[in-house]
């Protein structure tokens, strides 16, 4: 049997770690250690849907002097528990019209677009489950899975307002990949390389090679990158495809129970997914910025680049709860009217700029330091 394509570093390491497997087939080693990336995968997506819908709730009553959850464990911490387990006691429920195989598939096609940013995302220098040579151009594929999904949900569930809010995600998602892909298009020409691991290694050494100081233009990438992924995930102002002011809850109103649940985990999946994303893109990912502690090895090493990565993380994670309790819901002919007169002439003017000082000044940053 012939080797996988990818270059699998996990798998490298944990061979390295325990020489025992080098025994065993790469048919057998490789499947298996997959599996358990998944499932740790899968464990963390949970366990920070959890935590993301606690600090949510904190954040909203903060903005808004109050307390927020605090019934339910210390300071509330309990309450996500609570109403994940209530969700799972409910009836689930399907409409008598409705296409029944579209709308049970529809919230696992959602996830499973959310689930598999996770696999090109480097959360360590080996702490990768595949690190493709063509890591940014997979997840700027897969990216687009989730509103599959959330299609089949609206046209399933035979209800007029779930089909406009599928139809207004579609529209959205679509349109805002533009402005996304074209943000991420000069970080693949200051790394050389579509991995995403590259990418994070062209950033090593002092904070000041990040990308985000590479040159004046990369600021104005990161804050179009942020914008166009708020509209990605759907996430307020840009959540016209859930509003529960015009159209009951959206592409998600028929659902109730576990598969409601599932729609929820997806939309935090992805929040988490875009924002590790910016932070490999634009913040050196599991680097530090001080070559002294990335310059530790071993497994203590491997941990404070995954305590890195999750914070950089958390800190676009941060931003984007913010956004959402500052800013009022946009019409959809704002929408548009942001993604192709504003977002995407930008891109192209920031993208030539990154190229023109790509050409004139490579070996210099934003603040004319030797790179």
């Amino acid at each position: 049997m012939s080797e996988p394509p990818a270059q699998v570093d996990i798998v490298t390491s944990l061979t390295g770690a325990f020489p025992a497997l080098e025994a065993l087939p790469t048919a057998i080693v490789y499947p298996a250690l997959m599996l358990v990336g998944a499932v740790i995968a899968t464990l963390f997506v949970s366990l920070f849907g959890l935590f993301a819908i606690w600090l949510e709730r904190k954040v909203m009553a903060h903005i808004q002097c109050r307390l927020g959850p605090m019934e339910v464990g210390r300071h509330g911490w309990l309450q996500t528990l609570a109403d994940g387990l209530k969700l799972l006691a409910k009836e689930d429920l399907i409409p008598k019209d409705a296409d029944k195989a579209l709308f049970i598939l529809a919230p696992i096609i959602s996830f499973t677009g959310a689930f598999m940013l996770y696999v090109v995302i480097p959360f360590g220098r080996d702490v990768i489950a595949a690190d493709l040579n063509v890591g940014l151009l997979y997840l700027a594929a897969v990216g687009s899975v989730e509103v599959v999904g959330i299609i089949m949900s609206g046209w399933s569930s035979n209800s007029k307002w779930s089909l406009f809010g599928s139809m207004r995600a579609a529209a959205q998602v679509v349109s805002y990949e533009l402005p996304l892909g074209l943000s991420l298009l000069p970080v693949i020409l200051l790394a050389g390389s579509l991995s995403t691991r590259d990418i994070c290694e062209a950033q090593a050494g002092w904070f000041w090679n990040w990308f985000l100081f590479a040159n004046p233009f990369m600021p104005i990438l990161v804050v179009i990158y942020v914008i166009s992924s708020i509209a990605e995930v759907k996430r307020a102002p840009f959540d016209l495809p859930e509003a529960e002011s015009e159209l009951v809850s959206g592409f998600h109103t028929e659902y109730s129970g576990m598969r409601f649940s599932i729609f929820f985990l997806a939309e935090y999946a992805a929040l988490f997914g875009v924002s590790a994303i910016a932070s490999l893109a634009f913040l050196g990912g599991y680097h530090t910025g001080i070559p002294a502690i990335d310059g530790i090895g071993g497994f203590l090493g491997g941990l404070v680049g995954v305590a890195t990565m999750i914070v950089k993380s958390l800190c676009f994670v941060f931003l984007q709860m913010w956004l959402r309790f500052t800013l009022p819901r946009i019409r959809l002919d704002q929408m548009f009217h942001v993604c192709y007169k504003v977002l995407l002439p930008f891109a192209f003017v920031a993208l030539v700029g990154v190229a023109v000082w790509q050409s004139v000044l490579p070996d210099r940053s934003l603040w004319f330091l030797p790179r």
